[in-house]
């Protein structure tokens, strides 16, 4: 009952989605979908479908939390670009009567700004900075399926501009742990601004739908990843008005430039691999289609969309690194410690 419960609600909101799916510069609090652990940043930026002990990934699936995460602490951080940085750090607890928990915080620190009245002559500085903070739940409907919801208070500080707002997600997943292979539904930030930055102008929130598989290949150590990312609306593609014809040079005719139906396809796809080598030591690539399209130069792609780090686990602690390259302008860095405190200080004594 509870299993047909919650894909109903995913399936009215899948349906109803259209009414207001965003993508791209029309949405605020975007750092909400940002990826937030190395891991999840090494696999692509969309990682949804490993159900194992890893605390930081439940942020984005709540379906995650289970008793593996009982104790567990996440701490997390990304340097960005310009002087931008965030992070998270995030707690699970599990009550053997109501189900798995996790409370955590995510910050955004666009750093310090100079500013100017209207002649250009600098009053001073100011700072710009965005949180959200959430509860998680989730819990086990049988051996094989998980659900879990998250509840998210966001503050946004951007000058002398505030909002505020709330939102949740909810999300489901499939683990058979014999075949090794993890599915999930996440859909998130479904809510609304409490307090707008300026009176009378609402803006919706980052609402995405994303779902995703990941399987472990049988007698290799080798685990792969598919997400797929903004469901709720097909075309994610975007052409720049000021170069939609291209000039033939020898002849003068134009053609009028089109996105192919691969192409729009293939813009929802994140793929991602993971060599387990050893317990201690994984190292993870991933591929973003569509940052990859949408941040390359088309004269010098490079690597634009390509991501790469690994996990190392000394003693209690686990350490992850993760380089996400999303044009020639630069890459992120993201660094992630986890732990089981339960198991640390058992072994500090």
């Amino acid at each position: 009952m509870y299993r047909t419960s919650i894909f109903q609600i995913i399936l009215t909101i899948l349906i109803t989605s259209q009414s207001f799916a965003q993508h791209g510069g029309t949405t605020t609090y975007v750092f909400l979908n940002l990826p937030v652990t190395a891991r999840e940043a090494a696999l692509g930026g969309g990682l949804i479908t490993v159900n194992d002990d890893d605390l930081g990934l439940c942020r984005q699936n709540p379906s995650l939390l289970t008793s593996t995460t009982n104790n567990h602490f996440s701490l997390n951080g990304v340097s960005y670009f310009a002087g931008i940085g965030y992070g998270y750090a995030g707690f699970g607890h599990s009550f053997a009567k109501y189900g798995n928990f996790d409370a955590g915080i995510q910050f955004m620190s666009y750093g310090d700004f100079l500013s100017a009245d209207n002649t250009g002559a600098q009053t001073g500085t100011f700072t710009a900075s965005e949180y959200a903070m959430h509860i998680g739940w989730g819990r086990a409907l049988d051996t094989n399926f998980t659900i879990g919801a998250n509840v998210k208070y966001i503050y946004s500080a951007l000058e002398e501009f505030r909002s505020s707002g709330l939102a949740i997600d909810l999300a489901t997943s499939y683990t058979n742990r014999t075949r090794e292979i993890c599915a999930s539904v996440v859909v998130k930030n479904v809510g609304k601004q409490l307090t707008t930055y300026t009176d009378g102008n609402p803006e919706p929130l980052p609402f995405e739908i994303e779902a995703g598989v990941t399987k472990k290949m049988k007698h290799t150590p080798l685990r792969l990843c598919l997400t797929l990312t903004h469901l709720e609306k097909y075309d994610l593609s975007y052409v720049d008005p000021a170069n939609s014809t291209i000039v033939d040079p020898v002849s003068g005719d134009t053609t009028q430039v089109t996105i192919g139906t691969m192409d729009k396809l293939m813009r929802h796809v994140i793929l991602g691999t993971e060599f387990m080598l050893s317990k201690s030591f994984h190292i993870r690539f991933g591929y973003n289609y569509d940052r990859r399209r949408e941040l390359r130069i088309d004269t010098r792609p490079a690597m634009a969309g390509f991501s790469f780090g690994f996990g190392l686990r000394i003693s209690e602690l686990n350490l992850s690194f993760a380089r996400s390259i999303y044009a020639l302008a630069g890459a992120s860095s993201t660094f992630s410690l986890t732990t089981n405190l339960t198991e640390y200080w058992a072994h500090k004594k």
